[in-house]
This record gives C-alpha cells, sequence and structure tokens, in this order.
C-alpha cells in the first residue's frame, strides 16, 4: 500500500494531505456548536502548543532537510538554508503589512494592512489565514520532493508534517470560531469562519508542490522559505496571542508539548 501511494502525483498527494489539515481546522472549529466562551488559559494553552508545532516543523521537517538535499546537490547547505529561511520571513512581511486582518480582540481601528472598509468577520478570518499559508506551502513543498529524483526526502517525513500540522489546526480552529462566536456572531457563522480560515492551506500546497516539481534545484530554498515563513508567523502572531491577558505559563507548557509531538512525529515518521 505504501509502495502505491508513493507512486501517486506527489502534487496531488500534497493536496489530499491538505484536505486532511483543512478537514481538522473545522472539526476544531465545530466546538462552536458545544462552547459559547472559552477560558483564556486553556486559548493561550492552544496558541502555545500551535507555536510548539510550528517551531519544531521548522527545523525537523523543513529547515533540517533543506541542509540535507543542498548538500547532497553539491551546493554548499548554509547558503539555500540561510538565504530561504530568510525570503519566507521576508515574503510574508508583506503580506502582513499589505493584506487588510484584524487579529482576535482587537478593535476594528487596530486593522493591520491597507486601509479598507472590509467588515470586521472578513478582516478576522484574513488574520488567522495569514498562518495558515506557510503551513500549506510546507505541506506541499515536503510532498513534491518526493517526485523529485535523487532526493533524499521521504514519504514518512511529509506525512509526519502533514499530520504534525493537522493536529496543531484543531485548537488553532477553536481558537478562531469560539472567539468569534463570544463576540456575537452565530454559531453557524462562527463554525464556517473558523473553517474558512484553512482553505488557503490546500492551494498554497498544490502551488508548493507544482513549484519543486516544476524547478527542481530551488527545493532546498523552498523548504528553507517555508520554514521562515512558519517562523515568521509564530514570533509575529501566535506567541504574542498566547501571551496576552496573563496565563502565560500555560502558553509556554503548551508550546512545549507541540514541540515535543512534532518532534516525536518526525522522528518516529520521518
Amino acid at each position: 500500500m505504501l509502495s502505491g501511494l508513493k507512486s501517486l502525483d506527489p502534487v496531488l498527494l500534497a493536496f489530499l494531505a491538505t484536505l486532511f489539515t483543512w478537514a481538522v481546522t473545522a472539526l476544531g472549529a465545530a466546538l462552536v456548536f458545544f462552547f459559547r466562551t472559552i477560558n483564556q488559559k486553556v486559548l493561550n494553552s492552544m496558541l502555545g502548543f500551535a507555536s510548539g508545532v510550528m517551531i519544531a516543523a521548522s527545523f525537523w521537517s523543513l529547515l533540517n532537510p533543506a541542509i540535507e538535499m543542498a548538500a547532497s546537490m553539491g551546493k554548499n547547505p548554509v547558503v539555500p538554508a540561510v538565504v530561504g529561511f530568510l525570503a519566507g520571513g521576508l515574503f510574508l512581511l508583506l503580506v502582513d503589512v499589505t493584506l487588510p486582518h484584524l487579529h482576535l480582540g482587537l478593535e476594528r481601528v487596530q486593522a493591520e494592512g491597507i486601509k479598507t472598509t472590509w467588515k470586521r468577520s472578513v478582516l478576522l478570518v484574513l488574520a488567522i489565514t495569514l498562518h495558515n499559508i506557510p503551513e500549506g506551502l510546507a505541506v506541499g513543498v515536503a510532498f513534491g520532493a518526493l517526485g523529485l529524483a535523487g532526493s533524499p526526502a521521504t514519504f514518512g517525513a511529509a506525512v509526519a508534517l502533514a499530520i504534525g500540522i493537522g493536529i496543531q489546526n484543531f485548537p488553532e480552529g477553536a481558537a478562531v470560531s469560539i472567539p468569534l462566536r463570544r463576540e456575537g456572531f452565530s454559531r453557524r457563522k462562527s463554525f464556517l469562519y473558523g473553517q474558512a480560515s484553512g482553505i488557503v492551506e490546500p492551494i498554497a500546497a498544490v502551488l508548493g508542490a507544482l513549484l519543486v516539481v516544476s524547478i527542481q534545484p530551488i527545493l532546498p530554498y523552498a523548504l528553507a522559505f517555508a520554514a521562515g515563513a512558519m517562523i515568521y508567523v509564530v514570533v509575529e502572531e501566535l506567541i504574542p496571542e498566547a501571551q496576552q491577558h496573563g496565563s502565560s505559563d500555560f502558553s509556554t507548557i503548551g508550546a512545549m508539548l507541540g514541540f515535543a509531538v512534532m518532534m516525536l512525529l518526525d522522528v518516529a515518521l520521518g
């Protein structure tokens, strides 16, 4: 069965993997049908957990493979890792200052990006969507690497990354939909907005997979790029949000657990 899966189109595998991560986001968002509010300590723990998963994935699933692949191609492994990593952060910075969005708990006048008259609900969803762009890209690049001859990438490592992203998407989905409910949105609308934030993952995954399959030499750069984008999201968005309203110990513990879970998955399956 495994050999059959590995013979499939890597772009298709990337798409299917991120359909899974999107579904887990929707599953987490569905908690809004059972809870109107969420304890701040629980919310901070969820956001911390997501941060830990993304930090671990950035190294174990992206940066380290980028260094190994560059070396196997006869390149200086430092250059693709550093250039790609910084380019990923720069890309997210440009998106962050351009795309209108609003973080949970802030007033409409505190929206970031280009000024717009878009509704508060749209701006809130766009803020979470920013988190999911690098996640989908990372999964797409990981599966796209499977289609390259001579690549040291493994099917297990790509699956581990998709599972890790999916696991952290569950609390992330809840962390979107339940606060929206608390702000006065209906349960149905809160759920729809919560799961909609994950739609970008399959899109980014397909684009990432197509890119590395089409232009093979950029693979180490693409892996490092995804890592840089993920770290930018963690430092710019997730950690500050997890530290809001006190209870920072819970977000720290969540981050430690998230890192451990992702590291375990990558070592066990990769």
